[in-house]
């Protein structure tokens, strides 16, 4: 019987390789292979550059393109390909970890990987991170929820009535991937009473980190995908 390797599922946090977990460090000193996920347009990975400090010298990096689609669907052969990839290697008994920014169960590439997996009886370890969102209220002293708020997360790639609807039940708000329609969420957020107390974090624990605490006067800034609003009602 062939040995089959783990498939270690590896939240490495937003940006800051010190706020890995020290079971993702304890993972990523086991792996053999690591699955570094890129997009079509960037030749590098982030996730990568957080995990290296931590890799043992003999891993080996594999790049895989994942493009930006809202459902796997669209791109079906793709996320196959790469599935198959990874089966491949599994097969030959080395353990493959695959890192993913923030956690690897929320908004994330790996879940369309971990469900192609799944149904073939591999062992996967999935490994929590810390999203960005809570590096940043930690960071910039902001809390999120208190008392019986309602604590709302939304993608900013998502379509503009649906955040229109979701600021206006939300208490305190997270919104996500503020990149594409920057202009059209910052006049929600005034329509809701929300823009005042709004702080953007774009490329959280990165160097190039940047904190915007007037939003309303970076309309028209063009923004990097990783970009991130905290707000509320007051």
């Amino acid at each position: 019987m062939d040995l089959i390797g783990t498939f270690y599922g590896i939240g490495v946090g937003p940006g800051d390789p010190k706020l890995l977990t020290v079971k993702a460090i304890d993972a990523l000193k086991k792996i053999d292979v690591l699955i570094a996920p890129k997009t079509e347009k960037k030749s590098d990975s982030v996730a990568l550059s957080i995990a290296q400090p931590y890799l043992k010298p003999s891993v080996e990096i594999i790049y895989q393109t994942f493009p930006m689609v809202r459902d796997f669907a669209e791109e079906k052969e793709i996320f196959e390909a790469n599935k198959e990839e990874i089966l491949k290697i599994l097969r030959t008994g080395k353990n493959v970890g695959f890192a993913t920014l923030g956690d690897p169960m929320f908004y994330s590439t790996y879940i369309y990987i971990f469900k192609l997996l799944e149904p073939s009886g591999i062992k996967i370890v999935t490994i929590p991170g810390v999203p960005a969102f809570l590096a940043i209220a930690a960071q910039i002293g902001r809390p999120l929820a208190y008392g019986n708020d309602i604590l709302t997360i939304i993608p900013a790639t998502a379509e503009l009535d649906a955040i229109k609807n979701s600021l206006a039940r939300a208490d305190s708000t997270v919104l996500m991937k503020v990149y594409k329609n920057f202009p059209e969420v910052v006049d929600a957020l005034k329509i809701h009473g929300m823009i005042d107390e709004a702080v953007l974090v774009s490329r959280c624990g990165l160097d190039d980190e940047k904190i915007i605490t007037d939003v309303a006067a970076y309309r028209n800034e063009r923004l990097n995908y990783l970009s991130t609003i905290l707000t509320r009602k007051m």
